[in-house]
């Protein structure tokens, strides 16, 4: 687990790309609780800190302080998969400071998901704030950073295609859906597993008029929770089998690093189907449908990549949009960089103005004195303490040298020393 230095934001987490299967299969097996989550954080004492939970990523973004959020969290998923801690620090991730708030900002604009562009990441993100600003988990460090990392996901979404790929993607799976069976009013589909892609793409083809959609997965609450989602029916994953038999359309979504679909699971759903063709659509990284389910009659199977071929949109295609997207990204981080040390000068130069003005008035105070004699007694003082300072340092030479360089760099003096002639 790499860590970068201490600094005053933290991200820690783990994702379904970072986990092993065994860990994921613990981890992501039941819908996540955020309430849960946020409960338990609040109990650990972490004053400001935001729970990420979803079916793919489950992390903690927080202001660093005691106790050290990478031991809560690390604590907290020992208590949720009897994983020893030290097995799991090998594939837990952490940032720090402005590393953290890259990938804070990478993750709402979709750039650290499975599927680049996956459009449903920037709504669970907000509403994983939202919970967490209710539960008065959130405060001046965590923030700033995530309206402005909602400002940055919005641009790359309205100036990069990147957005349109999965859509596209969706478009393709719909295409060709009809291309096999026709009118999909007439058609059962089944999704199997829940990761981001298969649900969006589950629902992309509820939304295009399939008749009936079925939804598997190893856990039960997973599923019904999803049924409620899709508003669609569910079914234990022992009948996986007989749900394959009925299923005109499969969207597989587990990602667990083994076959959801063997050839033989397969081969006996299409006997059972009189050969009536399924139209395959691997949504899952690493792949769920075994190769050899090609090979067999009347099953048609397509993975995302055949679908983006379908779309027109290859690799050059995404790789441009990326960059593009990446592009973007730095440019609003350096922005929020910018504001954030604007805004910690603030302090500084409201204590100066105020100082100056007490020696304005202290000044004008005295009616004695006339306007020539009141502002050059007002430079005077002004001047007295940084004059003061940097004789000192000019005989100190252990004191830092740049005082002077400061001074003419503030004030925009002429470093020929034309002011002093």
């Amino acid at each position: 687990m790499a860590v970068e230095s201490h600094t005053s934001l933290v991200a820690v987490g783990i994702s379904g790309r970072s986990a092993s299967a065994v860990l994921r299969e613990r981890l992501f097996a039941s819908e996540p609780d955020q309430a849960a989550l946020l409960a338990i954080v609040r109990e650990s004492g972490i004053a400001e800190c935001m729970a990420v939970a979803t079916c793919e990523r489950m992390e903690l973004w927080a202001a660093a302080g005691e106790p050290d959020p990478v031991t809560v969290f690390l604590d907290l998923l020992a208590r949720e998969t009897g994983v020893e801690t030290a097995e799991l620090r090998e594939q837990v991730y952490c940032h720090r400071g402005d590393a953290a708030a890259r990938h804070i900002f990478a993750v709402a604009a979709s750039l650290d998901s499975q599927v680049v562009g996956e459009p449903q990441v920037l709504g669970q993100i907000k509403e994983c704030h939202r919970q967490a600003a209710a539960a008065g988990l959130i405060g001046p460090t965590i923030e700033p950073v995530l309206q402005a990392a909602y400002g940055a996901a919005k641009r790359v979404r309205g100036e990069t295609p990147l957005a349109q790929q999965p859509v596209s993607i969706a478009a393709s799976a719909t295409l060709v859906a009809r291309d096999v069976h026709g009118d999909l009013g007439r058609r059962t589909g089944l999704l199997i597993g829940l990761g981001e892609m298969g649900e969006f793409l589950a629902a992309e083809l509820k939304d295009a008029g399939i008749g009936d959609l079925v939804v598997v997965h190893t856990s039960v609450a997973r599923s019904e929770a999803a049924a409620r989602r899709l508003d669609c029916h569910f079914r234990p994953w022992e009948e996986l089998g007989d749900a394959l038999a009925g299923a005109d359309i499969v969207v597989s979504a587990v990602g667990t690093g083994r076959y959801a679909v063997t050839a033989q699971l397969a081969e006996t759903a299409l006997k059972r189907r009189r050969r009536e063709a399924i139209f395959f659509i691997d949504a899952a990284l690493p792949g769920d449908i075994d190769p050899a389910v090609a090979q067999l009659d009347a099953a048609f199977v397509f993975d995302l990549t055949d679908l983006e071929r379908v779309a027109r949109q290859g690799k050059a295609t995404r790789e441009a949009a990326t960059a593009a997207a990446w592009r973007i990204l730095d440019d609003e981080i350096a922005a929020f960089q910018r504001r954030r040390a604007e805004r910690g000068a603030g302090p500084s130069v409201t204590a100066l103005r105020r100082r100056f003005e007490a020696m304005r008035a202290e000044v004008l105070a005295d009616s004695r004195l006339s306007p020539d004699e009141a502002t050059r007694l007002l430079l005077n003082r002004l001047l007295h303490d940084p004059s003061e300072i940097l004789r000192k340092a000019a005989a100190d030479a252990n004191t830092d040298t740049d005082l002077d360089a400061a001074l003419r760099r503030l004030f925009k003096l002429d470093q020929s020393g034309e002011e002093d002639r």
